[in-house]
């Protein structure tokens, strides 16, 4: 194998594939990555046995083949060579070698053999539609917050996507950790009417949002029971689903709410995160006392005093104090786009649902706590 490749273009496609590798591998070949050169393309392929992306780029190939190196080696090197810089990758010498050339740099690096590599297939995938990159973007960014970490509820480690098809049909997307749910949805696209709903995982989400940062065109999505894939700009992805089943989120999405308070997004997050600088560091608690026209902000921790302030709100219910983790909040009101924020409220003890006021689509739903 030998190939004649711009440094911008396979540090790109590098970038994208040596995530998937983890730093400590007790498998050797999987800190690898397979390289292929064929037909006037470079291929990039790594995978973690769980999640397999696989890049395609432009090279000028004169002499096809295939080799594995390392990773994150290979990365860190093509990272480290100035800009403009043409790399020269050539593994025809034979043995375990594959030298990279560069200006006066060279650089040899141990490999290991192609056919110990484990290529992922997604196999039968029944189900495929195509989803505007934009639009996956927003399903992404409004709920991965909510992901849980916890590994014993392995089942809520992810994004859980599906159809909704009574009424006006819609993908939705939902991620809760139990303290808080964030369900967001869009218009469903054609194809996608049945299928099952699936549980992304959160290493999945992570790797795929990288991807699509600078993509503006469609992504192609097809789907089984256990795996997905997406492909778009010359990468692929497939991935294992969590073989678990999501909760039903419907139950813990509060529908009595009837006291409504407005109020301007960025004025009230940064409220929250000045006044919660007092808040001990474990819990994050803040109290909201709500009266007409105006909320009040506080906090208050035996270590670091007390802290107040005020916000003009547009609220004419009943009064009402409620207490909430503060990173919380902040993590919702960053989901907002527009100016204004919705609180619907029941009581002290009952979920509080926010909503963006020019959004319908996005819902999120926060556990009260005491303060």
């Amino acid at each position: 194998m030998k190939l004649t490749i711009e440094r911008a273009a396979l540090l790109r496609a590098l970038n994208h594939v040596q995530s998937v590798v983890e730093r400590r591998n007790t498998i050797p070949i999987l800190a690898n990555v397979l390289v292929e050169a064929k037909d006037g393309m470079l291929s990039l392929n790594a995978t973690d046995m769980d999640i397999s992306i696989v890049e395609k780029t432009v090279a000028e190939v004169s002499s096809p083949g295939s080799i594995t190196a390392p990773a994150h080696t290979l990365y860190d090197i093509v990272r480290k060579l100035p800009e403009g810089a043409q790399v020269d990758l050539d593994a025809s010498g034979g043995g375990d070698r594959l030298v990279l050339s560069s200006g006066r740099s060279r650089f040899t690096l141990q490999t290991l053999p192609t056919e110990d590599f484990p290529v992922m297939t997604g196999g039968d995938m029944p189900h495929s539609f195509d989803l505007d990159s934009g639009a996956m973007r927003t399903l992404i960014d409004r709920t991965r917050f909510a992901i849980s970490t916890e590994e014993t509820r392995y089942y809520l480690n992810g994004i859980y996507v599906h159809a909704v098809t009574e009424g006006d049909p819609k993908l939705r997307a939902v991620a809760t950790d139990g303290h808080r749910l964030a369900r967001v949805e869009i218009d469903l696209p054609e194809g996608a009417e049945a299928m099952p709903g699936v549980i992304i995982p959160r290493k999945t989400v992570a790797e795929l949002r990288k991807l699509i940062e600078e993509t503006d065109g469609a992504i192609t999505i097809s789907l089984s029971e256990t795996k997905i894939r997406f492909g778009f700009d010359g990468a692929v992805l497939i991935s294992k689903l969590i073989d678990g089943t999501f909760p039903d989120y419907e139950r813990v999405i509060p529908t009595g709410n009837d006291k409504i308070l407005k109020v301007d997004r960025e004025s009230f997050s940064r409220a929250v995160d000045r006044v919660s600088t007092i808040a001990t560091e474990k819990l994050r608690a803040i109290k909201l006392s709500i009266d007409s026209g105006q909320i009040t902000l506080s906090a208050s921790s035996q270590e670091n005093g007390t802290a107040i302030e005020e916000l003009q709100v547009d609220y004419d219910k009943e009064s009402i104090e409620i207490g909430f983790n503060a990173r919380y909040l902040m993590d919702i009101a960053d989901q907002i786009e527009s100016n204004q924020a919705e609180f619907h409220l029941a009581d002290a003890a009952s979920p509080t649902i926010v909503r963006d006021a020019e959004d319908p689509g996005a819902l999120y739903v926060l556990m009260p706590m005491r303060v």
